[in-house]
């Protein structure tokens, strides 16, 4: 008698299954009720059907079902509230465009973009994200947006002829049967069809006498070929134009070198600026440290005043000396040196960064206007490093101890 009651009960449940809403039924096969929207499941359908509760405050259920009610979300500090939280719906957030509310995470999200292939079906909201499909027969999207469908195929016209099918990611890629672009223009009764390239004609007998057969004439429509011809001509120009420029700014300033280099030295053999000049014209180089050591008469005068030398012309085996000692220096060396030149810390600890700063340094100071061998001594008198002024052979009287 069991048997058979269960049996009946199985068949019941079967025959019933497709009118039960929740697709689940007691032990006893009584279809589990579902709870309405606000409200939850406070017993799961089990021995005995569901029992539900209204949903208290800070909780919602948005439709029917057999599941407890959920909490309500909170909008993310600074973003304002659309609609409190309700039994029947959750708490809705304004964010800005191109974003919804997570709910999950309880802040505002990026909306998703579809790739390619992909249609949106469902455009991103305020509480929700947006929703792709991949884009089935006949349709395709090429874009990687968030508002865009997929989009009907292209259907090639009969003058046309298919190169390439439709894809998801792509349309169909037609091209017209007629295009003919090496073919050679055919002929009937005297007319000759207009090609689609540039065409080259000779020149016949009834041309007048002052054009040559054979040169070939081209037809307007090369003037977009002789345009373009005509903008790279005036490109070439421009880059010659401006080579040129640069080369004549670059020998104006070595110019200017060499005149500041010829006063320097005129100041140090004490003879003026147009000896200078005509010593050299004349081709004849003349050694400033040769005519001390054949003119001693002059080293009174030269003591007199601070020494013009310039730094750059010491021979290298001095100037190796000079940035020897102030490598070795330790308090009182390149860095000291290079303050009392006007060097700001910054750039010293840029020169610091190298092998040999004090080289870097002097090699730097030298290419200065007015890197005289006396500036250079009164700055090693400033760090009190004789040694390295008895190096460069300064006059006593143009050193002076600040």
């Amino acid at each position: 008698m069991t048997l058979f009651v269960l049996c009946a009960l199985l068949l019941l449940k079967v025959s019933l299954g497709d009118a039960c809403a929740s697709n689940q039924f007691t032990e006893s096969g009584q279809c589990c009720s579902l709870c309405p929207a606000g409200f939850g499941a406070e017993v799961s359908c089990g021995k005995e059907d569901t029992k539900c509760t209204p949903c208290p405050e800070g909780k919602f259920s948005p439709s029917e079902g057999l599941g407890p009610c959920l909490p309500c979300a909170r909008c993310p500090s600074g973003v304002p509230v659309v609609a409190s939280c309700s039994a029947k719906h959750d708490t809705k957030c304004e964010c800005d465009k191109g974003f919804f509310f997570w709910s999950i995470s309880g802040l505002c999200a990026p909306c998703s973009k579809c790739r390619h292939g992909e249609g949106v079906v469902r455009e991103c909201g305020p509480q929700h994200n947006t929703e792709c499909q991949t884009c089935g027969p006949g349709t395709f999207s090429e874009e990687h947006a968030s508002t865009k469908p997929c989009q009907t195929c292209t259907q090639c016209v009969d003058s046309e002829v298919e190169i390439r099918a439709c894809m998801p990611n792509s349309d169909t890629l037609c091209m017209d049967k007629k295009l003919d672009i090496l073919s050679r223009p055919a002929e009937s009764d005297g007319h000759r069809d207009t090609p689609r390239f540039p065409v080259v004609e000779e020149e016949t007998e009834e041309k007048e006498a002052s054009t040559v057969p054979g040169t070939p004439k081209f037809t307007p429509q090369d003037e977009g070929g002789n345009n373009n011809i005509l903008v790279y001509v005036s490109v070439l120009a421009a880059v010659v134009l401006g080579l040129l420029l640069y080369v004549a700014y670059k020998c104006w300033r070595s110019c200017k070198q060499k005149q500041a280099l010829s006063k320097a030295r005129a100041a140090e053999l004490g003879i003026s600026p147009e000896g200078e000049k005509l010593q050299s014209d004349s081709g004849v180089f003349l050694d400033s440290h040769s005519l001390q050591d054949n003119q001693p008469s002059k080293g009174t005068k030269r003591d007199s005043k601070q020494d013009n030398r310039l730094y750059i012309n010491l021979p290298p085996h001095r100037q190796e000396e000079v940035e020897r000692l102030l490598q070795e220096g330790g308090g009182q060396g390149w860095r000291q040196l290079g303050a009392a030149l006007g060097y700001e810390p910054e750039q010293l600890d840029l020169f610091g960064h190298g092998e040999a700063p004090a080289h870097t340094l002097l090699s730097n100071w030298a290419q200065k206007e007015g890197s005289t061998l006396g500036l250079l001594c009164s700055g090693l008198a400033r760090i009190e490093r004789p040694d390295v002024v008895t190096v460069l052979n300064c006059p006593t009287q143009g050193v002076s101890v600040v």
